[in-house]
């Protein structure tokens, strides 16, 4: 079960380095950075983990945030959370994923809680250290790549001159997410965000 008074580990999945700041695949870090300023929390280094991390809390006398941006390249994601939810004893159940989806058409955010990775590197590598996949995952639709255009090549490139339009609001949108999740949990939040 949750425990809405302990800490909950948001981690933005994505690459560390200013090259691949605006690539689909670092839509995590996004997402990450957005909360950070919500609650008015700066992003520093963490002693014990490869990762970048701000804590704050979520709403007056509201649940611990902890937000974490891991620093290895995202198929080496899970060794920084899987620390980071040692450090600070946060439950895999209260560990949230920010992720780019390619099997959701762009503008869509869903929430689903365990279940397969879609051969997506970063939770592969977090359900390895966790040891379980019964983890929250906010997934943020990038869909398909077009043509014959590589999966890989098309998460490592950045959003398209009409996706960038749109980019601000949905990470905005992505970010009310997961405050949903840790406020009403994930049934009711599927049920306010997956009709559109």
């Amino acid at each position: 079960m949750t425990d809405e008074a302990g800490p909950w580990l948001v981690v933005g999945l994505g690459n560390p380095g200013r090259e691949y700041a605006g690539n689909r695949h670092n839509v995590g870090f996004m997402v990450a950075d957005l909360l950070a300023g919500r609650v008015g929390a700066r992003f520093g280094r963490h002693k014990r983990a490869v990762a970048e991390v701000a804590e704050g809390r979520l709403g007056f006398g509201g649940p611990k945030l902890v937000l974490a941006k891991p620093l290895t390249y995202m198929n080496l994601s899970g060794g920084p959370v899987a620390a980071l939810s040692q450090f600070y004893k946060v439950p895999p159940a209260q560990v949230i994923a920010v992720h780019d989806e390619l099997d959701i058409g762009f503008g869509q955010v869903r929430i689903k809680c365990g279940g397969g990775e879609g051969g997506h590197n970063g939770l592969r590598s977090m359900s390895k250290s966790l040891g379980t996949k019964d983890y929250v995952r906010v997934r943020f639709g990038v869909g398909r790549p077009p043509g014959r255009q590589d999966p890989a090549d098309y998460v490592l490139s950045d959003f398209g001159a009409a996706e960038r339009k749109e980019l601000d609001f949905l990470v905005d949108r992505a970010a009310d997410v997961v405050e949903s999740v840790i406020h009403k949990g994930v049934e009711p939040t599927q049920n306010l965000y997956h009709g559109g």
